[in-house]
């Protein structure tokens, strides 16, 4: 079975480009075999701890993935923009703008894509459309990536470095300086709480109620991926970039990977003692959220190439390379599949509550049968996206 698996990563290895950063591609599908692995559990109602997002304030290793995704785009964009030296802004702007347009496409695409075949009264119109999520993973990205683009085609490094700063101190004035008042004529100010903050309001005011992610929050409705949280989160998308220069500067490997780990432990740090007056917070996407996310991020990638570059040990990245070769192509289809099985009735419930209840739990039990649900569910996408792999098929935006 060993043998086996070396010669299907040494042909997946193969495939690729010498000079293509192996460590970046193993990390990128690292990010989305996890994404996905949290986003599909055979019952939310057992999930154990690490796999769920934190309940406001602080982290878990799971409001690490998202960050992780944005930090990486950054760090392709960097690199991508190596290549296309002798292409004319004008023209990279325009396929950015597209590309831009095409994530928040099918972002909504995947916010449309549900109907509740089960409730006779269900209203497709009211209850999706007219109430229709603006916000969502892939839409942030498309955003974050385009606003990124700009600030990376016309600034320096250190214009880079002011935009990162900037966007933190911009959100983070605004967040505690900036009053805001709810229906009642109450007034707030400086307030990180579930429901009533700056960024809440202005999701609430800007969207509308029915339009965001926490419907029911009070006294504001607001998005995880909302308006003014989107400030850090191309501030995320910077710190991509500025890592994926350091990798490019002409310095040896060993000084790449101790800059990149000291960078992350630092960050970390100061994360965390930044904690006891500015709260690590995943969906405010605080500035310290930025800080820790990017610091954990910079480890993972030290990490990743010390495996991959220095230890030579790469047949473990062959699969994560699969993944992250299509990681739009798998979040789509991973996201259409899971909303297929809530769509497909058994009985009184679902496909995947009746998969759930009838072949997993009664095994494994509810946490290890929720689990494992989630691992069947990659070992599957796994199989299409290995077979997409290798006839080629790369689905891009």
């Amino acid at each position: 079975m060993l043998a086996l698996y070396r010669r299907y990563a040494d042909a997946i290895l193969a495939t690729l480009p010498a000079k293509r950063l192996l460590a970046l591609d193993a990390l990128r599908g690292l990010t989305i075999t996890a994404m996905i692995l949290v986003n599909n559990p055979g019952s939310w109602s057992y999930v154990y701890g690490p796999l769920r997002h934190a309940d406001w304030h602080g982290w878990t290793v799971t409001d690490l993935i998202f960050p992780f995704f944005i930090v990486i785009v950054g760090m392709s964009l960097q690199l991508s923009l190596q290549r296309q030296s002798t292409v004319s802004k004008a023209v990279i702007i325009k396929q950015g703008a597209l590309r831009s347009l095409k994530l928040i496409g099918l972002g909504l695409f995947l916010v449309l894509f549900y109907y509740n075949f089960r409730d006779a009264s269900y209203n497709y119109i009211e209850q999706k459309l007219l109430a229709l999520r603006w916000f969502g993973v892939l839409q942030r990205i498309g955003v974050v990536y385009f606003f990124s683009l700009l600030i990376v085609l016309y600034c320096g490094v250190r214009g880079r470095i002011l935009w990162l700063v900037g966007l933190c101190a911009v959100y983070l004035a605004a967040m505690l300086f900036v009053p805001y008042q709810d229906a009642y004529g109450n007034r707030f100010t400086g307030l990180l709480q579930f429901g009533n903050s700056f960024a809440a309001w202005l999701d609430h005011t800007v969207l509308g109620a029915n339009h965001v992610y926490y419907r029911s929050a009070t006294p504001f409705a607001f998005d995880p991926e909302g308006l003014w949280s989107t400030l850090p989160a191309i501030a995320s998308c910077l710190s991509g970039v500025l890592i994926a220069q350091w990798l490019q500067a002409d310095r040896s490997l060993v000084q790449k990977i101790r800059g990149l780990l000291l960078c992350g432990v630092v960050a970390v740090w100061l994360a965390e003692l930044w904690h006891f007056s500015l709260p690590i917070n995943k969906s405010l996407w605080t500035p310290s959220f930025v800080l820790l996310s990017s610091g954990y991020c910079a480890i993972a990638l030290a990490a990743c190439i010390w495996l991959c570059d220095v230890k030579r040990w790469r047949r473990w990245s062959a699969p994560f390379v699969v993944f992250g070769a299509n990681a739009i192509l798998f979040f789509m289809f991973a996201g259409i599949a899971a909303r297929l099985l809530g769509m497909i009735s058994v009985g009184p419930g679902s496909l995947q509550s009746w998969l759930f209840n009838h072949l997993y739990q009664p095994v494994l039990g509810s946490y290890n049968g929720s689990l494992a649900f989630a691992l069947s569910f990659l070992l599957l996408s796994y199989l299409l996206m290995h077979w997409c792999y290798k006839r080629g098929y790369i689905f891009k935006v």
